[in-house]
Formats: C-alpha cells, sequence, structure tokens
C-alpha cells in the first residue's frame, strides 16, 4: 500500500467526515476523480465552491447553493429562505472537480423529454429531503422525464480504457423503467451500439438480466444490456438490495470490470461482481464514449425512477482499499431520514375537507363524481351524499409511510391517485405503482397560509384545481393546467373538518 493511501485511510477513520473527502482519497490512491456531483455536500475536504443551481418559480431568478463551511454539507437553510412561498427547481448540479464537468437539462436524444421542446425535465430543489450528521440537505428526486446530461466532459475514459465511480442512491425508490443510471454514455444522445456505455444502474427491470430475489438490483447499463455479472443473465451473487441510503459502485477496464454495494449508512461494501468482461460482441474491448448521464438512459430513455445524493467518476481503476475509505468516509457522513413534509399536519385516521382558497372560488371543496375529482360548492345544508363525496380519511402514505393517502369517504378502499397527472377516485389494487400515485405529501402553503400537497412520485407536481378539476401540476409546465398564473392560489388548500 502506497504511502499516500495510508495517509488517506488513515483520515477516512478519524471522527470528522471532512478530514479527507472521498475525491480525496481518491486522488491519494492514485485515482483522481474527473467529475464530482454532489447536492448534499462537499466532496473535497478543501470544496467551498457552488454545490448545485435552484430555479424558483414567481420571478425565474437563480442562486447557487454551496457549503455551509468549507468540505461541509450544503446549506439547505439558503435553499429555503429563496425558495419560501413558491416552487424551485435544480437547474445545475456542479462538478467540484476543477474540470466544469456540470450536469444540466439533458436534451432529447433516441427518446425525447417531456418538454415542449423534447429536453426532460428538471427535478424538484425540495422532493428528497435528508441530513447529514444531522444537518438539513436536499437530494435529486428523479421521476420518470427528468434527467441531466454532459456530452462535452473532460477527462472522462474513452475507449477501453479504465475508470472508477459511486453513487449514494435511495434504496427504496426505484422502477422497472429504462433507465435510471449515473456514469459514462455517448456524446449524441443515441443508442450506437453494444459497449459504448458504462454506467450504474439501480432498478428492478429484467429485461436484460437481473439479480437474486425480485429486486432492485445495483446493475452495470454497458449499452444495450443491464449486466449483474459476466453474462448478460442473472447473477445471483447480486442482491436484492433496499438499504434506505444505498452505495453503489462500478469500475471497468481492459477485460474487467467490478461492481460493488452496501449500506451506505452502516457497514463496508460487498462485490457483488469481479471478472471478465461480458462476452456478447461489443463489450470487449469497450467503445465508452465519455458523457456523463444522471436520471436517464445513454438514448435518453427517461422512464426511470431514483433518487440521487452524490458521486463520482475517476480515472483509472481505483484500487479496493480505496474503495473501502470511500465508504467509510460516506458512513461517517451520517445520512439519515427526515420529515417529508412541512406546515400543518395531517394525521392519519382523522378525515378532513379541502376547501380552494382561489379568490372566487373559495366555497368549493376538493371532492369526487365517480371516479373524476373535481371542486363542487359544498355548505353545511348540502345533500349528504355531496358532503361524503367532499370528504377524505388520511391514511398512511400507501407507497411511503412518510408521506398520506386519502381514502374517499363515501367509497371506503378507493383513493385519490393521479394517473396521466389527472386525479382521479379508483380501488387500490395493492400495486406498486398505484401505492405511489396515491401517496402525497402536504407542505406549508404555497400561497402564505394553509396546505400544499405534492405528489411523492413526482415532488414537481402539486394537487392543483384548473377548470374545477383537479390535477397534479407543475408551475409553468408545458400542459394548460400548469399554467403560472394563479398557481400558488390554486395548489393551496384550506383543511378543514369534514363535512361527512
Amino acid at each position: 500500500m502506497s504511502s499516500r493511501l495510508t495517509i488517506a485511510l488513515a483520515l477516512a477513520a478519524t471522527s470528522s467526515f471532512v478530514a479527507a473527502g472521498p475525491c480525496d482519497l481518491y486522488s491519494a490512491g492514485g485515482t483522481p476523480c474527473i467529475a464530482a456531483h454532489s447536492t448534499t455536500r462537499a466532496l473535497y475536504n478543501s470544496f467551498s465552491g457552488s454545490l448545485y443551481q435552484v430555479r424558483r418559480g414567481s420571478d425565474n431568478t437563480t442562486t447557487n447553493i454551496a457549503p455551509v463551511s468549507i468540505g461541509g454539507v450544503a446549506n439547505a437553510a439558503a435553499q429555503d429562505t429563496f425558495c419560501a412561498s413558491t416552487t424551485c427547481l435544480i437547474v445545475q448540479i456542479y462538478d467540484q472537480s476543477g474540470r466544469g464537468n456540470h450536469l444540466t437539462q439533458a436534451p432529447p436524444g433516441g427518446f425525447r423529454g417531456p418538454e415542449s421542446n423534447g429536453y426532460d425535465n428538471l427535478a424538484s430543489a425540495t422532493g428528497a429531503p435528508v441530513t447529514l450528521n444531522g444537518q438539513k440537505a436536499y437530494g435529486v428526486f428523479i421521476s420518470p422525464g427528468t434527467g441531466y446530461r454532459n456530452n462535452k466532459v473532460s477527462g472522462s475514459a474513452t475507449g477501453d480504457a479504465a475508470e472508477g465511480m459511486y453513487a449514494i442512491f435511495d434504496g427504496t425508490t426505484f422502477s422497472s423503467g429504462c433507465c435510471f443510471d449515473y456514469g459514462n454514455a455517448e456524446i449524441n444522445n443515441l443508442d450506437t451500439g453494444n459497449g459504448h456505455m458504462e454506467a450504474i444502474y439501480f432498478g428492478d427491470n429484467t429485461a436484460w438480466g437481473s439479480g437474486a430475489g425480485k429486486g432492485p438490483w445495483v446493475m452495470a447499463d454497458l449499452e444495450n444490456g443491464l449486466f449483474s455479472g459476466q453474462g448478460s443473465k442473472q447473477n445471483t451473487n447480486d442482491p436484492t438490495v433496499n438499504y434506505r441510503f444505498l452505495t453503489a459502485t462500478l469500475k471497468g477496464g481492459p477485460n474487467k470490470w467490478a461492481m460493488k454495494g452496501g449500506n451506505a449508512a452502516s457497514g463496508s461494501l460487498t462485490t457483488y461482481y469481479n471478472g471478465a468482461r461480458p462476452t456478447a460482441a461489443g463489450y470487449n474491448p469497450m467503445k465508452k464514449e465519455g458523457a456523463i448521464i444522471l436520471g436517464i438512459g445513454g438514448d435518453n430513455s427517461v422512464s426511470g425512477q431514483g433518487t440521487f445524493y452524490e458521486g463520482v467518476m475517476t480515472s483509472g481503476y481505483p484500487s479496493d482499499d480505496v474503495e473501502n475509505a470511500v465508504q467509510a468516509n460516506i458512513v461517517a457522513a451520517k445520512y439519515a431520514t427526515t420529515s417529508m413534509t412541512s406546515g400543518p399536519a395531517l394525521t392519519p385516521g382523522s378525515s378532513l375537507s379541502l376547501r380552494v382558497t382561489t379568490s372566487g372560488y373559495d366555497t368549493r371543496y376538493l371532492a369526487h363524481t365517480g371516479s373524476t375529482v373535481n371542486t363542487q360548492a359544498v355548505t353545511s345544508s348540502s345533500a349528504t351524499s355531496l358532503k361524503q363525496q367532499a370528504s377524505w380519511t388520511v391514511r398512511t402514505g400507501l407507497g411511503n409511510s412518510a408521506c398520506v393517502s386519502f381514502e374517499s369517504k363515501d367509497t371506503p378502499g378507493s383513493y385519490l391517485r393521479h394517473y396521466n397527472f389527472v386525479l382521479s377516485v379508483a380501488a387500490n389494487d395493492n400495486s406498486k405503482q398505484f401505492k405511489e400515485d396515491a401517496t402525497f405529501c402536504p407542505n406549508a402553503g404555497l400561497g402564505g397560509s394553509g396546505t400544499t400537497i405534492r405528489a411523492w412520485g413526482y415532488p414537481t407536481r402539486f394537487i392543483r384545481h384548473y377548470n374545477n378539476v383537479a390535477y397534479i401540476a407543475s408551475n409553468g409546465g408545458v400542459h394548460e393546467y400548469d399554467a403560472a398564473k394563479s398557481f400558488n392560489a390554486d395548489a393551496t388548500w384550506a383543511v378543514s373538518a369534514s363535512f361527512a
């Protein structure tokens, strides 16, 4: 072991997780970071620059968020102040390596993004709150249709050159969609063939390969294949993982690659695969192109879902010692959950009605007619049936217990859910998709009082009434019901005891 690495490992073992950042450790091991992305903390012990940029919906102004102190945790308080009483999006995730390999809104490619110009959506700045050593920060919640990219990267591995990478994900947020990735991809947003990518994938897609159990799994996206091991089939050494904070590593060089994972909050890494490249044509030698993607596939496939907190890419093939030191650093950062909600508490088991706060419509309540969710004028003298249609029982969130679900008062077993961004009332089919679509996170009202209700799986979207119909809408998005005019008022609800 080199003297530099010995010193780095000693630093990693100290009680202060900023004594040596992950990229300090990689550098000491001779495999320096060529890109370092995080919205939660500095990844070098001397870094004090901007971590990411947010844009608020009220006036489209942007601001940069830096660590509270050199080498420390992101200044979430500065973001909260800037984004108060409006919505905020993550516009850019800065590269801390000094190479300028920043991640910005992904452009269209083989698949077009959902925006009118074909670009991908940007992530909510508040969709993934966490704490590090007790200090609040925000991750990047990737909903289907959201993605970031850089096609002009300095220093990334191309061809069959060696590289390494790691990422911290939420191991409980995933989908089978293609593809929630972080890593090396094509420079033209298209599928250019086998071996043109090398990225960490997380999800439970089984179209190309799988691990043990039902998933989700950490796998390698090498283009036209998600690999859990040497072949494109099942590797039973690649376990189903559901750590709330998951460390995933991937490294590749000439005819070799390795993949590891572990609990980012405790313990060490486990090797899931370490061996030769796949034998299928195109993967040996590799033909990596060197772009960097987050949340999407190399051809801009945009149906993946996941949450990203931090990740790096390196030059060269990192040693096991370095990866173990980085894992120790991550554990010492003490990632932990925090409240997903704010404002007036909505208590599971209680019953409520939600009144419109928009001027001129404030006698209307969120209700339903059959499966259609709308707003209707309701008073104490209204028919019992209408009172029931405008009443909801709060339940623990079906898709995430940190948030809530709304059971229809007059149709027990049926819940408020969104489908194609339109709200409806439907019977719970116990599917993962239904449970996530029926989960909402109440927050302090954008209108200055009351409650704004965010869709858990699409944190840029909030329950909003538009022409007396209810949607999950984004502030200034591409649909008519996303119109910025009156958004704050339309997405703010006054909570009262239920009519029924």
